[in-house]
């Protein structure tokens, strides 16, 4: 059964809405902190009318303090020389201290209000700017997944000339993509978004054992706070990174791979994986950096999941006009002979070194583990 010829533009508007997708939810979290941003500014001007009432009320009270002293020593003297006074006297005297006596009351009780209120709007603000900080972090993130969406896509479309190859492999980035993007918002929701929900009923809760229980109780409750949010962070930090290491644009490729494979050990325990580094320390040009990490981080992935090796070698050696990668592993190994059905992995891999104009060789059979070879020339 013949084919259809996939068309191009087909591909590219697909790869358009997935990428717009993207920036729309972008947007959606840019709005949410342009919110907040609102809500904050308005929040500190409240702030600021209500210290200079505190700071009013203050002055005030202080002012009734002294004249309810003064009323009160004139009552006292009226009291003791009884005789001397006429009783409309007496009277007047007895009013005016009760007079101010009920204001300096309500004074008081106007700068406690005054001050909760004071206090319940800092908290807010704490709240919003922590807020606010996520939303910008994850706009950047979101940034950085369109970038790679845009880069990484395209650059796989390209790079396919034979009709039937571009076909399937088109279809299964887009699944792959899905798949990505499922994961990416399960992890989102079950990790950052849940914290940070927590966050605000915490919040909430810290705010009323504040009121009933005291700053002790909800001193405690900030502290716990403080460790949501570092959690959050973590989880935020964590998916970015393996979206793509931000380390690989400051860093360059061999500080990023040796802390991925690093990384990789620790996460597979009983796993051992010996990283060797040969010739001159200088930095590619980024396109090659990005597409060697990402050869070696599919032959990885392949040697953990498929050939369920103990022992991987990744060896790279830079000279002046080429790079050589070599990845070696004790795995299961398999009949390179066999129908490469379903081995994107590999058919991706082949497609990123034809693009640099390389060269990729795979060594394998049964029971013997895999050993891959990559050479890609670097420009002059």
């Amino acid at each position: 059964m013949a084919l259809k010829k996939v068309n191009p533009k087909a591909l590219d508007k697909i790869v358009e809405q997935m990428i717009e997708t993207v920036d729309r939810s972008k947007d959606e979290i840019f709005q949410i902190g342009e919110q907040c941003r609102r809500d904050h500014d308005h929040i500190i001007k409240e702030l600021q009318e209500i210290k200079d009432e505190v700071k009013e009320v203050i002055q005030t009270g202080d002012s009734l303090e002294v004249k309810a002293k003064l009323a009160r020593r004139r009552l006292s003297d009226v009291s003791k020389n009884f005789k001397e006074f006429s009783e409309e006297q007496i009277r007047e005297a007895y009013e005016y201290a009760h007079e101010l006596q009920t204001k300096l009351t309500i004074n008081r009780q106007l700068e406690k209000q005054l001050r909760m209120r004071r206090d319940d709007l800092e908290r807010r603000l704490i709240t919003l700017q922590e807020t606010i900080h996520r939303a910008e972090t994850l706009v950047s993130q979101i940034t950085i997944v369109s970038n790679y969406l845009v880069s990484d896509i395209k650059e796989m479309g390209e790079a396919l000339e034979d009709a039937k190859l571009k076909q399937e492999f088109g279809l299964r980035i887009i699944e792959a993509q899905e798949e990505e993007r499922k994961r990416l918002s399960r992890e989102m929701h079950d990790g950052p978004a849940q914290l940070l929900a927590n966050v605000l009923i915490r919040s909430d809760l810290a705010e009323k054992m504040h009121k009933q229980q005291g700053p002790e109780q909800s001193l405690q409750e900030i502290r716990s706070l403080k460790e949501m949010i570092r959690t959050a962070l973590y989880e935020v930090r964590r998916i970015i990174y393996d979206l793509r290491p931000m380390a690989l644009d400051d860093l360059g490729l061999i500080p990023t791979l040796n802390k991925y494979l690093t990384t990789v050990e620790d996460y597979h325990k009983g796993t051992y994986i010996e990283f060797v580094y040969l010739g001159k320390d200088i930095r590619l040009p980024p396109k090659y950096e990005v597409a060697l990490f990402r050869l070696i981080q599919e032959s990885v992935h392949n040697a953990l999941k498929h050939a369920k090796a103990e022992t991987i070698q990744v060896k790279v050696e830079i000279q002046s006009s080429k790079v050589y990668v070599t990845i070696k592993d004790d795995g299961i190994g398999f009949d390179i002979s066999e129908t490469k059905s379903g081995r994107f992995g590999m058919i991706g891999m082949r497609e990123r070194v034809d693009i640099l104009d390389g060269n990729l060789s795979v060594h394998s059979k049964p029971g013997a583990g895999t050993i891959i070879t990559i050479k890609i020339p670097l420009p002059l």
